[in-house]
């Protein structure tokens, strides 16, 4: 980011970030991934394979996701500069002339570089009304400060515009002031803004740590009587409602978080794979062992199951890849 607040070379985002306190969460920035970096990794024999599976006169959509499904995000990249290097072309354009639909949506995705896959969605979800707050909460708020400041400098260069500005654009009030709060400085949102209940809401709940917000959470409810999150329900009403009450979950525990998104997903009548594929890709090496074994606590059912009930077409073999086990 250009602009920089009164600390000596320090970025609006940094210092929101340094607030917001998020990545200090262990279950969300852990190493409890499905998927790890592979150890008998071969670039040549990878991109060979990838080559075959295409070259032949039916595609092997086998092998082109036993490959992506089981290479860190890292190798991936690896392996697309090295078949452009070997062939002279692109593996991107190449695996999209391959496959198609929801699968080819899986492969956009497991090849594009982490900050660029966020980038795209956050610009998806703020020009959709309606996924604009679930899918802006859930990036800002859960990516960890590094992975969050590459996203926001991908999205000024690819979009010509800071996130910021189509925050402001595309949103307004207090949900507006939730998601800028999650990606610039609170002391420039408390300036601009000045004081207001509202207000009081998002600062809290973006400046302060998750260690002390849920110690926040437990002396509310012995207060009143009851959970923050009812007020949130009574005192609120549609977008902002839903941003305050995603960020809450975050805040709460990150990896139910997830579940409950995950399964909400899987509940719809046709499964909304945006969702699906966003969440199992992005947390495949964080902590898609801690949802998993949240969806079994709270579902009765595991992640693994569930997508094998509901999820149908050639992304299934990829999406059990990514979940990786049953969890009994």
């Amino acid at each position: 980011m250009s602009v920089t607040s009164g600390k000596t070379g320090l970025s609006l985002t940094q210092e929101i970030l340094s607030y917001l306190g998020l990545a200090s969460k262990t279950a969300a920035w852990g190493t409890l991934g499905t998927l790890r970096t592979f150890l008998s990794f071969s670039v040549d024999k990878d991109v060979q394979r990838l080559l075959r599976a295409i070259a032949g006169e039916g595609v092997d959509h086998n092998t082109i996701m036993d490959v992506l499904t089981n290479r860190s995000r890292e190798q991936r990249q690896v392996i697309s500069r090295a078949f452009q290097e070997r062939t002279q072309q692109d593996l991107l354009t190449s695996l999209q002339a391959a496959v198609s639909g929801n699968l080819e949506r899986i492969v956009v995705a497991l090849l594009r570089p982490a900050a660029h896959f966020d980038a795209r969605e956050l610009r998806t979800a703020l020009k959709d009304s309606g996924s604009a707050e679930d899918v802006a909460v859930e990036i800002l708020a859960t990516r960890a400060p590094p992975q969050l400041q590459e996203c926001l400098a991908v999205y000024k260069h690819n979009f010509q515009v800071e996130a910021e500005e189509d925050i402001k654009s595309e949103t307004t009030g207090t949900l507006q002031d939730l998601l800028l709060a999650l990606a610039k400085d609170v002391q420039a949102l408390k300036r601009a803004e000045g004081p207001s209940t509202e207000g009081t809401w998002v600062l809290i709940l973006t400046q302060r740590n998750p260690e002390h917000l849920i110690r926040v959470f437990e002396h509310y409810q012995r207060c009143t009587g009851h959970e923050l999150e009812q007020t949130v329900r009574n005192r609120f009403h549609g977008d902002v409602q839903m941003a305050l009450l995603s960020l809450a979950s975050v805040i709460r525990n990150t990896p139910l978080y997830f579940a409950d998104k995950l399964h909400q997903a899987l509940q719809e009548t046709e499964p909304n794979y945006q969702v699906l594929m966003r969440i199992l890709i992005s947390r495949s090496e964080t902590d898609l062992l801690s949802i998993r074994a949240e969806f079994r606590r709270k579902f009765g059912k595991s992640l693994y199951s569930a997508l094998q009930d509901a999820v149908k077409g050639d992304c299934r073999l990829a999406l059990l890849a990514l979940c990786r086990a049953e969890d009994l």
